[in-house]
């Protein structure tokens, strides 16, 4: 209890978070621990201060390898089933997590937008179809309520639905992307334009636009 009082003790902590630096991910997870066994002190009265707040991260994902390129994305459409090539315009031009795009129905979109209540947050989003994503559900019948079904005109499962991706990223020898779909397009269709203000998110769909080809 004494040395938690010393102000040194949060550099004997930081030395020791360091010495597992080979393993950033393991640093970071014993740190995390050890703060919130300070933090439980500190709420129960046993500490005045906690040594262990806001120490930072030493693990730093490169995610340079996980962004879609043209390439890419052209080469799943080659070889991936209408569903699958619906599912993945629809998640590139929305930006979305797999699950609301899972639950989406086709009562959200009424061209030129899509809207929908987040389920992560319960946030309200409204955001324009750009010009493909509209071609294509424009083209696609309504067999369903929801938008995205499998080859049997059912609602996807979670784990059916990444079956069949994965597969179908295995076809174009593309195994190692298929986890981060929307990567690439998140410097566009941001989180602060969609669904915050439509004039903004109207722009980052132009630009979007301009920039591809899908």
């Amino acid at each position: 209890m004494a040395a938690l009082a010393d102000r040194r003790v949060r550099g004997e902590f930081k030395t020791w978070r360091d010495s597992f630096a080979e393993t950033p991910r393991k640093a970071d997870y014993a740190w995390t621990t050890l703060a919130r066994v300070m933090s439980f002190a500190k709420d129960r009265g046993i500490i005045a201060t906690n040594p262990c707040e806001r120490g930072g991260r030493l693990y730093v994902a490169d995610r340079k390898d996980k962004i879609w390129t043209e390439q890419d994305i052209g080469a799943v459409l080659a070889v991936a089933s209408t569903e699958i090539q619906l599912a993945l315009i629809l998640a590139l031009w929305s930006g979305q997590r797999q699950g609301d795009l899972l639950r989406l129905p086709w009562s959200a979109y009424e061209s030129p937008y899509i809207r929908l209540r987040q389920s992560k947050g319960g946030r309200r989003v409204a955001m324009p179809a750009g010009a493909p994503l509209r071609t294509l559900l424009d083209a696609t019948s309504r067999r369903r309520p929801l938008i995205l079904t499998n080859t049997l005109g059912r609602p996807w499962t979670s784990d059916g639905f990444r079956t069949s991706w994965g597969k179908a990223c295995e076809r174009a020898a593309d195994c190692g992307r298929h986890g981060s779909l929307v990567e690439g397009r998140r410097a566009i269709l941001d989180a602060h334009y969609l669904g915050r203000d439509i004039q903004l998110a109207e722009a980052a769909v132009l630009k979007l636009e301009a920039r591809t080809k899908l």
